[in-house]
């Protein structure tokens, strides 16, 4: 499949246009992963530093700028602000760069597009968990959105295997999650991981299923190796954020895809 010099002209802006914006993203990403464990408003709500309470105004929110120029801090405080703040913007900028680097120039510019949201959605599932041990519906749900919608636009996607994957995820997990209660009596899986699991079936299918658990297995046992490195004591009923290994798993397993085209 060729592209005429008009669509790859197309593509091309699209691309541009993604990794310009991709620093942006990562900062409204920021304020999701911050507001939506807390209930607060995500649209309406002007910013404002947590510590002084100060309305932050564009200057302050420049994506990368706004860091630093004024060195990491509040311009009104001094409070130091998180710098989970600014690798969200980065890790935003990376893997907008890394999609338009590995898109097959054959496929439709609409894949690079969807491809591009699911990778930052899978960043803000990630921080979500590992910052809260929590997993909102909004981000779980939008993610099963974009991995059907995918499917669609794959050359090579398959939508029943996608609803398939999707089915089995969730069916699996909260099979799993009840058993851990009825044999421990207490919860060992979070329902958060069971939603997530819709999402992350539909982009791998039933057959990649089983490999992406495997994988998210492995990185959840890595950082409990690393805690344990730390000097932190791990229990048997110690919480750890699964969510954001299954998210992880998620991305590596595009990555790997993306890799072998």
């Amino acid at each position: 499949m060729f592209q005429t010099d008009a669509t790859l002209i197309d593509a091309v802006t699209i691309a541009v246009l993604l990794i310009v914006l991709s620093p942006a993203v990562g900062s409204f990403l920021a304020v999701l992963v911050d507001r939506l464990p807390r209930g607060e408003d995500v649209v309406m709500a002007r910013s404002r530093c947590r510590s002084c309470e100060e309305t932050l105004t564009w200057g302050d929110l420049l994506p990368l700028v706004s860091f630093a120029v004024n060195r990491g801090r509040c311009r009104h405080c001094g409070t130091k602000v998180p710098p989970w703040l600014l690798a969200m913007e980065v890790a935003a900028l990376g893997l907008a760069g890394l999609a338009v680097a590995l898109w097959p120039h054959g496929w439709p510019v609409s894949v690079l597009v969807v491809d591009v949201v699911l990778l930052w959605l899978l960043l803000a599932l990630l921080a979500a968990d590992l910052r809260w041990m929590r997993l909102p519906d909004v981000l779980t749900g939008a993610l099963l959105g974009v991995a059907l919608l995918r499917t669609l636009l794959v050359p090579s996607g398959d939508p029943l295997q996608a609803l398939l994957g999707s089915g089995l995820g969730v069916l699996s997990f909260a099979v799993l999650r009840r058993a851990y209660w009825r044999v421990r009596g207490r919860e060992g899986l979070g329902l958060g991981d069971v939603k997530l699991m819709a999402g992350l079936g539909a982009f791998s299918g039933p057959l990649d299923l089983p490999l992406l658990v495997l994988i998210a297995a492995l990185l959840a046992l890595a950082g409990a190796g690393a805690v344990r490195l730390m000097g932190r004591s791990l229990g048997a009923t110690t919480a750890l954020p699964f969510g954001a290994a299954l998210a992880l798993a998620g991305g590596l397993l595009w990555l790997a895809r993306m890799l072998t085209l």
